[in-house]
C-alpha cells in the first residue's frame, strides 16, 4: 500500500475551544431559558422575528417556491418515505413460550418526541429536511420539532420551509446553532422535551449534540463529512474525479480518499481533481481546494482485497465503489455509512434524493454503528409473564445464584413467591459451594 497523496491534517485539531464555548451556551440557556436562547438569536443568527413559524409563513413558503423546485422536493420526499416505510416493515414485536409458562416478547415503541436540526447556513439543506423529518415521522413519533439558522430579515429560506412542512413538523423553530439544540432539548418555546436530537450541523452542533447525550438521545456523534471512492482500472477517471471534487465541496475539513490498484487513474485524478476545482463557484472553490489540499488522500494498493481491508479499516461515511464484479463488493465490506456500487449511482444521489438516509456516521464511527434509520427514532423494550407453575424453577435458580453473588435481597423476593405459591414444599436454596 502505497500514499500518493496523504493527509497533512486532521479535523480534530480544529476542535479546540470549541468544548468550553458551546458548555457555556448549553449552561447559560439550561437557566434563562427563552430570554437566553432569544438573546443568542439576535447575537448570532441576527434574528429579532418570532420563533415559532406561523401556518401563514408556512403557506408563504409554498407559494414562494417554483413548482419544479416542490416537484423535486416531494419526489425525494416520497424516496426517503419510501425506504423508511420499507426499514420500518422489517421492525416487529414477537412473543416466545422460553419455558412452560413463562411467556415474554419484545415491542416496539416510537420515542413521544424529536427534535430535528437541519443545516441552513452555508448551504440550503433542503435534503436534511426530508431526511430527518420524514424518518421521525414513519417511525411514528407523536411530536416532531425541526428548526433551521433563520436569515436576517428573511427568515428560513423557502425551500427549506416547505420542506419541512411537506414532511410533517409539527412546530418549526426559526432558530440555529446551540441555541437551537438547547431550545428543542430544555423544550422551550411550548415544545416538548425532545427525547432524541437528529441532524446533521456544524461543529458546534455537533458539540451541543454531544454533551446533551444521555440527558437526551442523540443520532450520532458527527464529524464532518467524509467520502472514500474505490476505483479499479475499469473506472472512468473523469466520473471519479468529478464525484471527489462534489464530496469536497462539504468544507475545508472534509476529507476524501482515492484508494485505487490502479496507478495511472491515480495519476489522472492527482491532475484531473485540481483543475475541476478551479471551475467551482467561489465559496465552494475555497472549501474544495482546502479539503483537497489538506485532508485528501489517494491511495495506491496491489489488488481488490487489500483495498476492501483498508476501507474497513478507515469506515468511511460514504463509500463509492467504482470497479467491476460489484456483487463481490457488496458481500466483501463491511464498515461504512452507506455503499454506492458502480458509476451509475453517486454520493450526491444518496446525498439529496434517492432514498437511503444520508444522516451517516463519520469518523470512522461506522465500525460500530449505522446511519439514522426509523430504528434510531424507536425503542426496542421486552416484557415477561409466567405462571405459578413456571415461577418455580425460575424462583428457585433465581434465590441460589443471587446468594452466590451475595444479592441476599433478590434471592428473597424469589424466596417469597416459593413460600406463598407452594407453601406445602421444601426448597434448598442455598448455593452450591465453588471451590476457590
Amino acid at each position: 500500500m502505497i500514499h500518493l497523496k496523504k493527509a497533512v491534517r486532521t479535523a480534530e485539531a480544529d476542535q479546540e475551544g470549541v468544548h468550553d464555548i458551546v458548555s457555556k451556551m448549553l449552561a447559560k440557556i439550561a437557566v434563562g431559558g427563552e430570554a437566553a436562547a432569544r438573546d443568542y438569536a439576535r447575537e448570532l443568527d441576527k434574528w429579532n422575528g418570532e420563533i415559532i413559524v406561523t401556518p401563514e409563513q408556512r403557506a408563504a413558503a409554498s407559494a414562494a417556491v417554483p413548482e419544479q423546485l416542490k416537484a423535486d422536493i416531494r419526489f425525494a420526499h416520497n424516496n426517503v418515505r419510501r425506504f423508511a416505510e420499507a426499514q420500518r416493515a422489517t421492525v416487529s414485536d414477537c412473543t416466545i413460550e422460553i419455558l412452560p409458562g413463562l411467556t415474554a416478547g419484545q415491542k416496539q415503541i416510537p420515542v413521544s418526541a424529536t427534535g430535528c436540526y437541519v443545516p441552513g447556513g452555508r448551504y440550503s439543506h433542503v435534503a436534511s429536511a426530508i431526511m430527518t423529518i420524514t424518518t421521525a415521522k414513519v417511525a411514528g413519533v407523536p411530536h416532531v420539532a425541526a428548526c433551521s439558522p433563520p436569515r436576517p430579515g428573511l427568515g428560513i429560506p423557502p425551500a427549506i420551509l416547505y420542506a419541512m412542512d411537506l414532511c410533517g413538523a409539527d412546530v418549526i423553530l426559526s432558530m440555529g446553532g446551540v441555541q437551537g439544540v438547547a431550545a428543542m432539548a430544555n423544550g422551550l418555546f411550548g415544545l416538548p422535551k425532545a427525547d432524541i436530537l437528529v441532524g446533521p450541523g456544524n461543529q458546534y452542533v455537533a458539540e451541543a449534540k454531544r454533551i446533551l447525550f444521555g440527558q437526551i438521545g442523540i443520532d450520532m456523534f458527527a464529524g464532518p463529512t467524509d467520502s472514500m471512492v474505490i476505483a479499479d482500472a475499469t473506472a472512468d477517471p473523469e466520473m471519479v474525479a468529478y464525484d471527489l471534487v462534489g464530496q469536497a465541496e462539504h468544507g475545508y475539513n472534509s476529507p476524501v480518499w482515492l484508494v485505487t490498484s490502479d496507478r495511472n487513474l491515480a495519476d489522472q485524478i492527482l491532475r484531473r481533481v485540481p483543475e475541476l476545482i478551479e471551475t467551482l463557484p467561489e465559496l465552494n472553490r475555497h472549501s474544495a481546494k482546502a479539503s483537497w489540499a489538506d485532508f485528501a488522500e489517494v491511495i495506491l494498493c496491489e489488488d481488490a482485497e487489500e483495498m476492501a481491508r483498508f476501507a474497513d479499516e478507515l469506515a468511511p461515511e460514504h463509500l463509492h465503489v467504482q470497479c467491476k464484479d460489484l456483487d463481490w463488493w457488496l458481500g466483501r465490506l463491511k464498515s461504512y455509512g452507506s455503499l454506492f456500487l458502480g458509476e451509475e449511482t453517486t454520493v450526491a444521489f444518496g446525498d439529496k434524493t434517492s432514498g437511503p438516509n444520508h444522516v451517516l456516521p463519520t469518523s470512522g464511527a461506522a465500525r460500530y454503528t449505522g446511519g439514522l434509520s426509523v430504528h434510531k427514532f424507536m425503542k426496542t423494550v421486552t416484557w415477561q409473564r409466567a405462571t405459578r407453575e413456571a415461577s418455580r424453577p425460575l424462583a428457585e435458580a433465581t434465590a441460589r445464584i443471587s446468594r452466590l453473588e451475595g444479592m441476599e435481597g433478590h434471592a428473597r423476593s424469589a424466596d417469597i413467591r416459593l413460600s406463598k405459591f407452594f407453601p406445602e414444599e421444601d426448597f434448598d436454596l442455598s448455593p452450591a459451594q465453588v471451590p476457590g
